[in-house]
């Protein structure tokens, strides 16, 4: 008897370990089976993005749905904390400037990160590591328009006549836009009209239609040397690295390979290469996906 119920106790282990290990499986598996959602905004730079983090997670096993061009940072970011996406890139200064209403400048770079962070935690959400670049706003003439009206600074906007700035849709509303231009600069006659995607404001400022611009400092464009950019003595535009905006719960389900891959991208990512990578689709028409694959391989990330 004694024997018989010893090899009963050993059988009644091995059916609760491979339950166990069973039940271990399923989880894994319902894990990677989830697909992470990445939002993007809508604009070429952050289609390149959303593409990159795509691709470097699928090749790591991951399934990844990307939802390109969602929309405006206010957009993108209701989306996320109402759990219908997983994940967004987004610009820090943007991030707390216009989602998080907090007008005043950080210190520095790291300090803004360290704000944004805390207050996307308490949300559920955390950011991961930001690039070294920074893709700020900023304001653009022609350099010849510049020569002849003496426009250097933002500031010097104020002595022309009424004057017309061409934007995105969402700068009217922003602080970080025309808000921020009239209480800052004082810039009461400058009106603004919408354009209908971004890059169609430099043939304008080419053709002599739109005097002043919003452009975006890694904007492929401004490699041509035909355009100046205002100088902004009062610091209206912040710093803008980029950094994964993730919710806490999608980082527990797929563990440290998620955040990894995605900082491994991001590490990647520098002024230079972000114009590189722009121009290759605003100017020789190869598509975000296209140019993010060869961009991955290349750094051997794919």
């Amino acid at each position: 008897m004694s024997h018989l119920r010893a090899r009963g106790w050993i059988c009644a282990l091995l059916v609760v370990a491979l339950l166990v290990s069973c039940g271990d499986d399923k989880q894994r598996t319902a894990a990677d089976d989830t697909p992470i959602r990445i939002g993007s905004k809508n604009f070429t730079e952050a289609k390149i993005l959303g593409e990159l983090y795509k691709q470097a997670l699928e090749a790591k096993g991951l399934r990844v749905e990307l939802r390109s061009a969602v929309g405006p940072s206010e957009t993108v970011n209701r989306a996320l904390r109402r759990g219908r996406l997983d994940m967004y890139p987004e610009y820090v200064g943007v991030l707390l400037s216009e989602v998080d209403g907090i007008q005043e400048r950080p210190a520095s770079a790291d300090a803004a990160y360290r704000l944004a962070k805390g207050i996307e935690e308490k949300r559920k959400l955390t950011l991961l590591e930001q690039t070294s670049f920074s893709n700020e706003n900023a304001l653009a003439v022609t350099k010849s328009f510049s020569r002849t009206e003496s426009v250097r600074t933002i500031a010097d906007l104020k002595k022309l006549r009424a004057t017309q700035l061409r934007a995105a849709p969402e700068f009217e509303e922003r602080f970080e836009g025309m808000i921020g231009l009239r209480r800052v600069y004082g810039l009461k006659s400058l009106k603004m009209k919408a354009w209908t995607s971004a890059g169609d404001q430099y043939p304008l400022l080419d053709s002599g239609k739109v005097k002043v611009a919003l452009v975006f400092t890694t904007d492929s464009q401004l490699a041509s040397g035909r355009y100046q950019l205002l100088d902004d003595p009062k610091g209206l535009f912040a710093e803008q690295h980029l950094a994964p905006v993730i919710s806490q719960k999608a980082l527990q389900a797929h563990g440290p390979k998620l955040a990894a891959t995605i900082n491994a991208v991001s590490a990647l990512l520098t002024t230079p290469v972000m114009r590189g990578l722009n121009a290759q689709v605003d100017v020789n028409k190869r598509t975000p996906r296209e140019v993010a694959a060869a961009f991955l391989a290349d750094s051997g990330l794919k």
